[in-house]
């Protein structure tokens, strides 16, 4: 099981699911990551904390934490 916090630079990913549960899930959800959305991976930080993505054409800063919950 792959997360988006495994993907590369560069990588274009697919959510398959998401884990979590409430307010968390919800948040991420309504970033508009959702099953089946494609996901493109533009930068990691150097630390890797946050990484920037582009989903639905648009521009996206997410923590590792909340990568974490997203399986590619």
């Amino acid at each position: 099981m792959h997360t988006l916090k495994d993907a590369a630079c560069g990588q274009t990913v697919t959510v398959k699911s998401l884990a979590g549960e409430g307010p968390v899930k919800r948040r991420i959800m309504d970033m508009g990551i959702t099953k089946g959305v494609e996901i493109y991976v533009r930068k990691v930080a150097p630390l890797g904390d946050p990484m920037e993505i582009t989903v639905r054409g648009y521009e996206l800063s997410l923590r590792r934490a909340d990568a974490e919950m997203i399986i590619v």
